[in-house]
């Protein structure tokens, strides 16, 4: 049997085709390897999750320190918004891995949604930092020093529960102990705001730290928002 040179080359184009979709030519000349690239996912999301979770520890570590010495906040404001800068790169990283893997081991969206949520945490750490400075804060108070505390204690289920993200029963373990902590931090919020009335303070230290405990409680709050969508992934992915 003879065969003319189109049905040849017709022949041999749907065999590199076929052996390209299945990702079996591993000797396949480069362009064939690349498609076969396309297809293995990104793991490096996990890497930038860790990295924006170590992000909220270290910024939260910071904030606590500040409360507790507001007389060096200027100083440790700046490192918190180093901290801060870092983690938008981190975002910008993941926002480019979104844009250009062929496929990712999350859902975009849901990937698109944690990486935004890990990153309000470190806006709002800074944003409760820099209103310190602003005001001009120079005397600590309990109530910032223990809701930064929390925010401390939160970061560290929060970096937990980014290294079981698609185990469902231990994510849900570090929810309820999220949950915990928010409720704490409210418990925390309305006793520092009643403690500006319980004496004649003056109008304008009530306004400064009514703000600031403002600030805390929702950069508190955020971290209940971060467990919620690590949450719906390991429902998703378990």
């Amino acid at each position: 049997m003879t065969f003319s040179l189109h049905q040849i080359r017709v022949q041999t184009d749907k065999s590199e085709a076929e052996s390209r979709c299945v990702g079996e030519d591993v000797g396949a000349p480069l362009h064939q390897q690349g498609s076969v690239k396309l297809f293995s996912k990104d793991e490096t999301f996990f890497d930038h999750f860790r990295g924006l979770a170590v992000h909220i520890g270290e910024a939260a570590t910071l904030l606590r320190t500040l409360f507790e010495n507001p007389a060096n906040a200027a100083q440790i404001s700046v490192q918190i918004k180093k901290v801060e800068t870092d983690g938008d790169a981190i975002v910008h990283l993941i926002n480019q891995r979104i844009d250009t893997s062929f496929v990712t081991p999350l859902d975009r969206e849901d990937i698109h949604v944690l990486a935004k949520r890990l990153d309000n945490v470190i806006d709002l750490i800074n944003g409760a930092s820099r209103r310190v400075v602003m005001f001009r804060v120079t005397t600590a108070r309990d109530g910032g020093v223990q809701m930064a505390d929390v925010l401390v204690r939160c970061g560290k289920e929060i970096l937990a529960s980014v290294g079981e993200i698609t185990k469902r029963q231990r994510m849900m373990e570090h929810g309820r102990a999220i949950k915990a902590l928010e409720e704490e931090g409210d418990v925390l919020y309305a006793q520092a705001v009643g403690a500006l009335f319980d004496h004649d303070e003056p109008a304008i230290e009530v306004l400064k730290w009514k703000e600031i405990f403002d600030a805390l409680e929702e950069a508190i709050d955020e971290c209940e928002d971060v467990s919620n969508a690590l949450e719906s992934i390991a429902l998703k992915n378990s």
